[in-house]
């Protein structure tokens, strides 16, 4: 029995059919020439689903792919294989996603130390490489022999040389510990009831993400999902309200959920029914949930910098 501030979603397929019944399945996919699964979670194989995608429909593309480790996922594993056959799979799916951006479009990839050595090289061929964020994830096991492994990457990409970049959208709030006044008055800085503090450009390095957890509304049973302030920041800086945002390995809905949150237009790719299931649970209380820990009236907060315990980052 699950303690009563457990949020976590991990509930069975049988339990879960109710909500594949607003997915569409690949099968249904194919028999619908031309049809563009907006606001859709298809369940099915990635590479066939693409195939079936018009060219240039995305204007932002995130990708979360397995990264080269075994892993488990709910009745179908990841083998870890050598680098050479990882690169080959890497470069198969990016092929596949690259005709799917727009000429303006961007795209992010995830990955892991291990899996960036395969990853980085092939995104110039399809591709024009920005910048890499790493980001603090916090959570994983120690080590005797090595250090512990709390940090991931993400590789920022653009189509072409005119893209999106929303940067007054992305701005991180921080406390201002020393206020420098010039004339008596804040100077790059402002004064609030709640504190002192100065709206600043996001640097490259994250360390004010809370991976999901056992009593955050937002957790599910997924190995490896991410933090909707996580994907908020991406949705936020590269697409516009309305705008579509594709995300080829789905998990349990994060880019989805994050892209209804903030106005967008989605289309998850997703082979697992089960998780499948979750993502549309969690779509269902988004209709009425559009809270973002961590990100209130336009703000990315600091970690632990709000006052207000309600809504810790």
């Amino acid at each position: 029995m699950k303690s009563a501030r457990n949020k976590t979603i991990d509930f069975p397929l049988e339990e879960g059919k109710i909500y594949l019944e607003n997915c569409i399945t690949e099968k249904h996919l194919s028999e619908q020439k031309g049809y563009l699964p907006l606001n859709k979670t298809v369940i099915g194989d990635v590479f066939n689903v693409l195939k079936m995608l018009p060219d240039k429909c995305a204007d932002l593309i995130i990708v979360d792919p397995p990264y080269n480790l075994d892993k488990s996922f709910h009745g179908a594993n990841f083998k870890k294989t050598d680098m050479a056959t990882y690169a080959e799979y890497t470069e198969k799916w990016i092929k596949a996603v690259a005709c799917k951006l727009k000429d303006n479009g961007s795209i992010y990839i995830c990955c892991d130390w291990k899996s960036s050595i395969a990853i980085a090289p092939l995104i110039n061929n399809y591709f024009i490489l920005r910048n890499r964020i790493t980001w603090e994830r916090e959570k994983g096991r120690g080590a005797k022999k090595n250090w512990k492994n709390s940090m991931e990457d993400i590789f920022f990409a653009t189509a072409g040389e005119d893209y999106k970049f929303n940067l007054g959208a992305v701005k991180v709030r921080k406390k201002v510990l020393a206020p420098y006044k010039d004339g008596g008055n804040p100077k790059d800085w402002e004064k609030t009831d709640e504190g002192n503090y100065r709206n600043t450009c996001p640097s490259n390095f994250w360390d004010d993400i809370s991976v999901p957890y056992w009593s955050m509304a937002e957790n599910t049973a997924h190995p490896t999902q991410k933090p909707e302030k996580l994907i908020a920041k991406l949705i936020l800086a590269s697409s516009d309200k309305g705008d579509i945002v594709l995300d080829p390995f789905a998990g349990s809905g994060t880019t989805g959920v994050v892209a209804k949150k903030l106005g967008r237009n989605f289309i998850n790719i997703e082979k697992n029914p089960l998780y499948c299931a979750w993502a549309e649970k969690r779509l269902a209380i988004a209709e009425k949930d559009k809270e973002i820990q961590g990100y209130r009236d336009g703000i990315f907060w600091e970690r632990n910098s709000r006052p207000c315990k309600n809504h810790d980052s």
